[in-house]
C-alpha cells in the first residue's frame, strides 16, 4: 500500500491542503476503533495537519475555479497553491503522494508536477476514508471560517454552478421545438377527429358543403358562417367569400348548392350543438396554423441546416425523437437513417430479417422522389447530409442557411444522377460553394477563418508539385533500371568477347 503524504480538498470555500500525519493501512480501516477515529474531531486532528488554506477571492472566483475542476483542468489558483506548499522532488528516487477527490484532477496534476504521484478517492480507500474525514471535520479544522460558513457557501456555489450549467440562450433553445412539434401533432389529432364529427354530424343538414370545401379547418368556419342552410341567399356572397378567401367561385358554389341540397331540417338547439363543435375545431385549426409559423421561426433560429434539407416538420421530429439538438449531433449518420424505426430493427435483428432502410427520414419529399430500386442508397445520402447539417447547426454561434442549401442542391443532384446519370456535384466544391456563400453574405454569422479559406488553394499546388516530384523520381528510377541493363549487357558482350581474344592468341603462338 502506497502511503499518503498530502491531502487535497476542494470544499466550497476555497483549496485545503492538508498533511497526512499518521494513517491506517486499508486493513485497518475497517475496525471499529478507527472508524471512530474517523467521526471523533479529537483523534482525527492528530491524524491530519493543515498545511495551506487559499480561499476564494469572490464568488465568481470560486465558480470559475470549479467549473475548470470539473472539467479536469487544474486553476492557477490550485496550481501556485501546490508550488508553495509542496516539497520540491524530481521524482526519478521518490515521489509525493497527494490524494484527490477528482480522478481527472489527479491526471492533470501528475503531468504538471513529475514529482507528485496522485491518488484519488477511487482508486485508494485510505484517501477515501481521510477526505470523508476532512469533510465532516471541515468547519473546526480550516482556520478563520465562523460556523455555518460552510453550508452557505455550498449552497450558493451549487446553485450558481447549476445555474451556469443550464444557462441556455433563448433564441437557441431546442426544447421548445420539441414541444412545439408534440403538440402540433396532439393538435392534428384533435381537429381531425373533431372536424370528423362535425362533418358527419351537419353533412345530415347539408351534405353537398363537403366536396366543395375540403380543409378541416375551413369546413367548420363555413359551418358557423353559414347555420341554417334556408338562410343562405345571393345577398350573402361577400360573406361567405370572406371564409373563403375571397374565392368567389366557391362562394357562389356553395349558395348554389345549399338551394337545391337533398340535406333534411335541422332544429335550432341540434344547430348550436354542432356550431359549438364547430367553433372549437376552428380555433383548434387557427391555434395550429398560428404554432406551426412560431415552430417554423423557432427551426431557422436553431437548426436552419438541418430546416433547408428536410423541412420543418420531419427536422423537428428528428430533434424530438433525439431528445436535442446536441444528441443529434452526436448519432452518426447510420443511426439518424433509421431513427424513428427501432421496433423494425431489433424485431429484423431477432428474426435475422433484412434491416429497415429508413425511419423518420421516410416523410421527406426527397424519398418519394427517389425510385423503388434507389430509395434506399437516397436514405443513407440523405442521412449523411442531415448529421453534417445537424452538427454544423449545433456547433456553430450564429448558424447560416448555406449549408444547408448547398447539401440540398446536391441531395437533388444525386436524385437526377441516378434517374439520368448527370454528374453530381463533389463535396469539396459544395463547401467551397458554401463557404464563399457564407463569406460574401454580409449577414452571415458564422466565424470563418479567411486565412485557411485563402490556404485551400495552395494546398492544391503542394498536391500538383507532390505528384510531378513522384513522377519525375519514378522515371529517374527507369532510367537507371535501363542504364543498369545496359551496362549488363556490355559486361556480358565484353566477357563473351574475351575468351575468343584468348583463343586467337593461343593460335598465334602455336604458329610460332
Amino acid at each position: 500500500m502506497v502511503a499518503v503524504n498530502y491531502l487535497l480538498f476542494e470544499s466550497a470555500v476555497g483549496f485545503a491542503l492538508f498533511e497526512v500525519v499518521h494513517q491506517a493501512d486499508s486493513v485497518g480501516l475497517q475496525l471499529p476503533e478507527v472508524k471512530e477515529a474517523m467521526t471523533s474531531l479529537d483523534k482525527f486532528g492528530k491524524m491530519v495537519q493543515l498545511r495551506s488554506f487559499n480561499p476564494w477571492t469572490s464568488a465568481a472566483h470560486g465558480l470559475e475555479a470549479i467549473n475548470l475542476v470539473s472539467e479536469g483542468i487544474m486553476p492557477d489558483h490550485l496550481k501556485n497553491t501546490l508550488e508553495l506548499n509542496l516539497p520540491q522532488t524530481s521524482g526519478k528516487k521518490s515521489k509525493i503522494v497527494l490524494g484527490v477527490v477528482d480522478k481527472r484532477l489527479a491526471g492533470e496534476i501528475t503531468s504538471v508536477f513529475t514529482g507528485v504521484q496522485c491518488e484519488s478517492a477511487e482508486t485508494s480507500e485510505v484517501v477515501a476514508a481521510l477526505l470523508r474525514g476532512i469533510r465532516v471535520h471541515a468547519g473546526k479544522l480550516l482556520k478563520g471560517l465562523q460556523e455555518g460558513d460552510i453550508n452557505r457557501a455550498q449552497l450558493g456555489l451549487g446553485h450558481a454552478y447549476s445555474r451556469a450549467k443550464v444557462k441556455f440562450s433563448v433564441h437557441k433553445n431546442d426544447n421548445h421545438i420539441i414541444q412545439g412539434i408534440a403538440t402540433l401533432d396532439a393538435l392534428d389529432k384533435g381537429i381531425n377527429q373533431g372536424a370528423m364529427r362535425v362533418r358527419e354530424w351537419y353533412g345530415w343538414h347539408f351534405p353537398e358543403l363537403i366536396r366543395i370545401v375540403s380543409d378541416n379547418g375551413t369546413y367548420a368556419k363555413m359551418v358557423l358562417a353559414v347555420g341554417n342552410k334556408k338562410t343562405l341567399t345571393d345577398d350573402r356572397l361577400d360573406e361567405i367569400a370572406n371564409v373563403l378567401n375571397q374565392d368567389q367561385d366557391k362562394a357562389e358554389a356553395v349558395i348554389q348548392a345549399a338551394k337545391v341540397s337533398m340535406g333534411q331540417d335541422i332544429s335550432e338547439t341540434d344547430l348550436a350543438m354542432i356550431k359549438d363543435l364547430a367553433s372549437n375545431v376552428a380555433e383548434m385549426a387557427d391555434y395550429r396554423r398560428i404554432l406551426a409559423e412560431s415552430l417554423d421561426k423557432k427551426m431557422g433560429d436553431v437548426a436552419p441546416n438541418l430546416q433547408v434539407i428536410l423541412g420543418t416538420p420531419v427536422a423537428a421530429r428528428l430533434i424530438s425523437h433525439a431528445g436535442s439538438l446536441t444528441n443529434l449531433a452526436k448519432y452518426p449518420a447510420s443511426t439518424l437513417q433509421i431513427l424513428g424505426a427501432e421496433k423494425a430493427l431489433f424485431r429484423a435483428l431477432k428474426t435475422k430479417g433484412a434491416t429497415p432502410k429508413y425511419g423518420l427520414l421516410y416523410q421527406s419529399s426527397f424519398i418519394g422522389k427517389a425510385g423503388p430500386k434507389v430509395k434506399g442508397r437516397i436514405s443513407r445520402y440523405l442521412a449523411n447530409k442531415c448529421s453534417i447539417a445537424s452538427r454544423i447547426d449545433n456547433f456553430s454561434e450564429n448558424p447560416t442557411r448555406r449549408f444547408g442549401e448547398v447539401m440540398r442542391d446536391q441531395i437533388e443532384q444525386r436524385l437526377e444522377w441516378y434517374a439520368k446519370g448527370t454528374k453530381p456535384m463533389k463535396n469539396v466544391e459544395a463547401m467551397d460553394k458554401a463557404i464563399k456563400a457564407v463569406m460574401d453574405d454580409d449577414e452571415g454569422g458564422m466565424d470563418i477563418d479567411s486565412e485557411q479559406v485563402d490556404h485551400m488553394a495552395p494546398k492544391e499546388d503542394k498536391k500538383e508539385k507532390k505528384e510531378k516530384k513522384e513522377k519525375k523520381e519514378k522515371k529517374e528510377k527507369k532510367d537507371k533500371k535501363r542504364k543498369s541493363v545496359g551496362a549488363e549487357d556490355v559486361d556480358m558482350v565484353d566477357a563473351a568477347e574475351e575468351p575468343s581474344k584468348k583463343k586467337k592468341k593461343r593460335k598465334s603462338v602455336a604458329v610460332e
